[in-house]
């Protein structure tokens, strides 16, 4: 049974490589998330995917791991309180472009999106105590 359970000390760190794909794939998709009042929208959606490259690979190989896991949970947490939040609230969605019941749904899915956040913020901070290895920089 435990090797069964180890699989998810891999299979975690991996579900993140959809990110990667979305940002890479769809890259006007991940800059639409970019905060008005950041600039250079397309930069900030390539920086993030790299910085979940490095998220991945050090999670994988166990360098620096607790340090990575750590500033993951930090970042999920900052989209949801940042991004997510506020769009559920309906800022920075172009209202006027769009029609009521696509709003309100809009505003929905970013409500769900702030849960799930939370829930994976959660699930970080946990493989940063109990699963990670690497306290170099964090004891």
């Amino acid at each position: 049974m435990d090797k069964l359970l180890n699989i998810g000390r891999y299979l975690f760190p991996l579900s993140f490589l959809m990110y990667v794909g979305l940002h890479l794939g769809k890259p006007e998709v991940g800059a639409a998330f970019v905060p008005d009042y950041l600039p250079f929208p397309l930069f900030w959606n390539y920086f993030t995917m790299v910085c979940i490259v490095l998220f991945i690979v050090s999670a994988l190989l166990g360098k620096y791991d607790k340090l990575a896991y750590s500033l993951m949970a930090l970042y999920v947490i900052l989209m949801a309180l940042l991004v997510h939040l506020p769009r559920s609230m309906g800022h920075e969605l172009d209202s006027v472009m769009m029609m009521t019941d696509a709003v309100a749904r809009e505003k929905e899915l970013e409500l769900v999106n702030v849960f799930r956040n939370i829930m994976v913020t959660g699930a970080l901070l946990g493989f940063a105590r109990y699963v990670a290895k690497d306290n170099r920089v964090i004891g």
